[in-house]
């Protein structure tokens, strides 16, 4: 009878470790068929990773880091030397000029370390240090161009971890180029031109881990919430949500209902007419018409949380939402709580993981995607309340002559409250696909 049990036990691990292997790849459908990049955030186990449209993700127990399926001898990515000790070198083309992140993760997928700079177009190098003996992977992404590549350090000792940009080159006629120079050396204007390579990435996973899949494709941005139990496709369906500032909206489908996964923060309405930003408090207490602010006037807020709304601004004729979006009524949010089981546990599958951004504890799953934040309120009488502690957002709901509909939902709560208030107060805005 024990070798019977042992004998189970057994062929249950090696079960369990199998069933953790799996391959996910990447598709588009809708606005664009094409992958740009996928952000993956293991939201069990509080990691994340980067990975170009191409590439595939490969879910395991055991980590080994980037496995290149592309050997071509024109890299993208040049790292020297390489193995590493106290420094190394990184070398890149920037196809254009653009906005660039560059991300140094651990053999797990955990970010060690992120810069991003407006870089110009052409070759730059950029000086690594600080990182302790081991595998790790660095990401460059923009708009443009995504690239990987594994580094081996063999450091002794610990310490700060630095990437510093050293040096740009202008970008030439690639047809016309050609090198002496060693491998990923910059500086005299010639190197072979660089394309994209293709990789399986390995990421950390147990089973049951639930994973936020963030698919991009030029300006259209997808979050698909997934628990992996097989090897599969994803496809992300890409939904235009630009507003009249150009902010580009990250969105989620949740039931039959399709969601931005992010608050709204444009200065616009659809038309392109400005919204009055009030700061003064005593002026915002007598508005009657649409106005914004930033949570305690100040605008770094906004980039995280959104910027705050009041009604009359939900109901102008102008419309607030990106083309195709409009502010959902009181009986639409009923319609995405009740899809996620009723009030009384939709708020933890609703809310942003973690304490970030939330107060601690906070009682959050995110299975749903929504990402809901706690942008607080601005009162009717000006004054600025409830940072990290409540989120709220407007419904285009009147409840009576002063009043309207809006949710909220706290940190220690599962819940999604439903309540009325004066239509001068400042609170969040999700907007809805038509």
């Amino acid at each position: 009878m024990k070798k019977i049990t042992l004998l189970f036990l057994l062929i249950f691990a090696i079960a369990k470790t199998y069933a953790q292997n799996y391959q996910i790849s990447f598709a588009g459908t809708g606005a664009s068929t094409t992958v740009d990049s996928v952000q993956v955030e293991n939201l069990t186990q509080c990691t994340d990773t980067i990975l170009g449209g191409s590439d595939i993700l490969h879910l395991t127990a055991t980590v080994v880091g980037i496995n290149e399926l592309n050997t071509s001898a024109e890299n993208t990515l040049h790292i020297y030397p390489n193995p590493m000790t106290g420094n190394c070198s990184v070398d890149f083309e920037a196809t254009a000029q653009s906005k660039t992140t560059i991300g140094l993760y651990d053999i797990t997928g955990k970010r060690i370390l992120q810069v991003q700079e407006l870089l110009l177009k052409g070759y730059h190098t950029y000086s690594l240090s600080g990182i302790n003996s081991g595998i790790y992977f660095i990401k460059v992404e923009s708009d443009k161009f995504l690239y990987t590549a594994k580094i081996i350090s063999s450091n002794a000792t610990f310490g700060i971890v630095e990437i510093k940009h050293i040096g740009t080159t202008p970008g030439i006629d690639k047809q016309s180029t050609t090198s002496n120079l060693p491998t990923g050396q910059a500086g005299t204007g010639k190197m072979k031109s660089l394309k994209s390579d293709k990789s399986v990435i390995d990421m950390q996973y147990t089973t049951g881990d639930r994973l936020k899949l963030t698919g991009k494709s030029g300006v259209y941005r997808t979050v698909f919430m997934l628990v992996p139990t097989q090897t599969q496709t994803v496809t992300f369906n890409f939904v235009a949500c630009t507003d009249a500032d150009n902010n580009n909206y990250s969105v989620v489908q949740i039931g039959t209902q399709v969601w931005m996964a992010e608050n709204l923060k444009t200065t616009k309405y659809r038309n392109g007419d400005p919204i009055p930003n009030v700061t003064d408090y005593t002026a915002w207490s007598n508005l009657i018409s649409g106005a914004y602010c930033d949570y305690d006037n100040t605008p770094s807020n906004s980039t995280i949380y959104g910027k705050l709304y009041n009604w009359y601004t939900i109901v102008d004729s102008r419309n607030l939402c990106p083309t195709g979006w409009h502010v959902p009524t009181d009986a639409e949010w009923t319609s995405l709580v009740d899809s996620l089981g009723g009030e009384s546990v939709a708020g933890r599958k609703l809310k942003e993981i973690d304490s970030a951004h939330w107060q601690s504890p906070n009682l959050a799953t995110n299975e749903s995607g929504f990402t809901a934040l706690p942008g607080a309120m601005r009162s009717w009488n000006g004054t600025f309340d409830y940072i990290g502690v409540y989120g709220y957002w407007w419904s285009s709901s009147e409840y009576n002559t002063y009043d309207a509909w809006y949710r909220y939902m706290y940190y220690f709560s599962y819940d999604v409250f439903k309540n009325y208030n004066d239509k001068q107060n400042g609170l969040s805005v999700r907007c809805l696909r038509d």
